[in-house]
């Protein structure tokens, strides 16, 4: 890692990590010398999977795409955890227009909080720009295939997840 090197950080919430996720990573990593994936530990969101474990499945997902990047977890403020690992870019993936509504008003406040940190906005490519991960956990809470959305380490974690929430 040189000390020039571009940093960006891919947040999210990741919960859980979609090939949505990884299709952005994959297309943020030619786009900057060194990715941090930073998972965030989000109070006003209510996460079906705790953010060590969020971490975990993030961690286990790229180690087979073979790229620079890092994942760690943070809470609080975006921009503040960017400045703390060096990062100029913030990068976020754009399904629909509603996303582009929320992420353009949250690009602005980071901006205006720290202005040496850009946003760049990448659509979703056409596999992934309706998987969301809402939709899947709701998939797999009724019981169904999800593998076209996430990989099977993904898939298992959900599976386990509503056997405990079933009492099974």
């Amino acid at each position: 890692m040189n000390i020039n090197d571009k940093i960006g950080i891919y947040p999210g919430t990741f919960d859980p990590i979609t090939f949505g996720h990884l299709d952005i990573i994959k297309r943020a990593c030619k786009l900057v010398d060194k990715l941090i994936i930073g998972v965030a530990e989000n109070v006003n969101k209510h996460t079906a999977f705790d953010t060590k474990l969020r971490t975990s499945m993030a961690e286990n997902e790229i180690k087979g795409l073979g790229i620079d990047a890092d994942v760690i977890s943070f809470n609080g403020l975006l921009v503040k955890f960017a400045k703390e690992q060096n990062a100029s870019v913030i990068i976020r993936g754009l399904r629909a227009v509603s996303d582009f509504d929320y992420e353009f008003q949250m690009s602005w406040v980071n901006y205006k909080l720290l202005p040496e940190i850009e946003t760049i906005f990448l659509p979703a490519s056409e596999d992934t720009q309706f998987i969301s991960s809402s939709f899947v956990k709701e998939i797999a809470r009724l019981g169904e295939d999800v593998s076209k959305f996430v990989s099977k380490g993904v898939q298992n974690e959900l599976i386990n997840l509503n056997r405990i929430k079933n009492g099974e």
